[in-house]
């Protein structure tokens, strides 16, 4: 092991430990602090990103006393402006517009930066922010990939900076309360976590090459990633189920419960193997992510299943986008962000957890303290949860398409302590009630990859390390570690 390897290994370990102690020191129903209404207090915040996420940014900075919106940044001048105008009816100033991000960051007054971007931004964004000074609020994922996650981290901690990420279910009273519940023993030894994200998604349209909006500056948009046609009919929020900009339902909606089934097991690193099956099924569109995936991570004594269905489903346990932990003596559900039950073994109710909190409060006070481990969601706790999802993909997108019959053998072959065949079976049923014929459609089984998570690499693995990053495109390259 190097020994940047070594040192970043050590800091993580001792801000686990920090964040530990902090969590067990604060009460859960913790309160938001007084807020100063004084003009020469209150932080000013850009906002990057306004259209979708970003509105419910904007939304949550309007609500608070000690804040002022300074700055809007998207490249889309239409959406842009219109979210000024709105804003300049809520506070009383009229935030400046500009479509480039570091024209942006050369304002030395901003104070914060909230990212809402699509996905192939977050983690440059969120960097370039950091070296300039600000402190930053980055939505989930945090990063397109698994080497981008860790250089925010990595920067983070060099430049001193506060970084909160988007999984807002941690700043949850009944969330807190519930992985306190979970990590007891009040349930026995839990061996798996399971998150579910069953959120039917429809076809996006056919795939072909359509007009670049003229009001988005589309070298912009791309930023990272290659300039390629638009190839969907919705250049907005149709990017998730493309490869070159999103992460598919696993870094979308699943990134959440992903975060929440890797506290529930109380593990603070990437599993030791990774595997991932599924596929695309019941229509063919522009999109190119699986709307049907299983992934299963490997932590030796205990597994973290994910799973993910775009098409019709009923719920499993009571959940459909939520997470269970199964322990030896009972089982908690989660059903909402917030909301979960506990059951004994028998299946009896014995607790109930309920709860909303403020995660951009919770921000703000870490803001003000200058301690990152007042944060419910530090940008490490944000990068491992995140690269859990990218490394599931990994192993998913080297996959080759095989019949369903060969995939249950080779499944028979992977020993977790998840009933790997048993969620393999529901998966088979669940197509089958939508009408999929599994004699047509194989499935894409992935490779049973080996990860070092000391390192976060793949042994001796040239394709799946390949996949840790991504090819840039200048000048908007993720720097590496030495200049973050």
């Amino acid at each position: 092991m190097s020994l940047s390897t070594r040192r970043r290994f050590l800091e993580d370990a001792m801000f686990a430990a920090a964040a530990t102690a902090a969590a067990s020191a604060v009460p859960v129903l913790a309160q938001d602090p007084k807020q100063s209404s004084s003009p020469n207090e209150r932080l000013k915040v850009a906002v990057v990103g306004v259209n979708g996420r970003g509105g419910e940014h904007i939304s949550e900075w309007l609500k608070r006393k000690d804040v002022v919106i300074s700055h809007l940044c998207d490249v889309d001048s239409v959406v842009g402006n219109r979210r000024a105008d709105e804003i300049a009816k809520k506070q009383d100033v009229k935030p400046i517009v500009v479509d480039d991000i570091r024209k942006l960051l050369e304002d030395q007054s901003i104070n914060l930066v909230s990212i809402a971007t699509p996905n192939h931004w977050h983690a440059l964004g969120a960097i370039w922010a950091i070296q300039a000074g600000k402190d930053v609020y980055v939505e989930k994922p945090v990063s397109h990939n698994v080497m981008e996650g860790r250089r925010i981290v990595d920067a983070a901690r060099k430049h001193g900076r506060i970084c909160q990420t988007g999984t807002q279910s941690r700043s949850n009273p009944g969330t807190r309360e519930m992985m306190e519940f979970v990590q007891s023993g009040k349930i026995g030894d839990v061996k798996v976590a399971r998150g579910l994200c069953y959120k039917p998604r429809g076809s996006i349209g056919p795939k072909g090459e359509y007009e670049i909006p003229k009001n988005i500056n589309y070298d912009l948009w791309s930023g990272p990633a290659r300039i390629l046609p638009l190839t969907r009919k919705n250049l907005h929020y149709d990017w998730h189920w493309m490869w070159e900009y999103g992460n598919g339902d696993l870094g979308n909606q699943g990134i959440h419960q992903m975060d929440l089934a890797r506290w529930g097991l109380g593990v603070n690193e990437l599993s030791k193997g990774i595997i991932s099956y599924g596929g695309r099924f019941s229509y063919v569109d522009a999109g190119e992510t699986a709307n049907t995936q299983v992934a299963v991570h490997d932590y030796g004594n205990k597994s973290l299943v994910f799973e993910v269905r775009g098409l019709k489903t009923d719920d499993h346990k009571g959940a459909k986008v939520g997470v269970i932990f199964e322990g030896t003596d009972g089982y908690v559900v989660m059903t909402t962000y917030a909301n979960g039950i506990a059951f004994d073994k028998d299946g009896n109710k014995i607790r109930e957890f309920k709860g909303d909190g403020n995660h951009f409060a919770n921000f703000i006070s870490a803001v003000r303290s200058r301690k990152s481990t007042d944060l419910h969601a530090d940008i490490l706790e944000g990068h491992l949860s995140s690269a859990l999802c990218h490394t599931a993909n990994i192993s998913y997108r080297l996959g080759t398409k095989i019949s369903w019959a060969d995939a249950e053998k080779q499944l028979d072959s992977i020993k977790t302590t998840d009933n790997a065949k048993a969620t393999f079976e529901r998966t088979v049923a669940h197509l089958k009630a939508n009408n999929v014929d599994l004699a047509a459609e194989q499935v894409q089984f992935g490779p049973a990859l080996v990860c070092d998570p000391k390192t976060e690499t793949f042994p001796g693995n040239e394709a799946a390390n390949k996949m840790l990053t991504r090819e840039y495109r200048a000048p908007y390259v993720v720097p590496n570690a030495d200049n973050v």
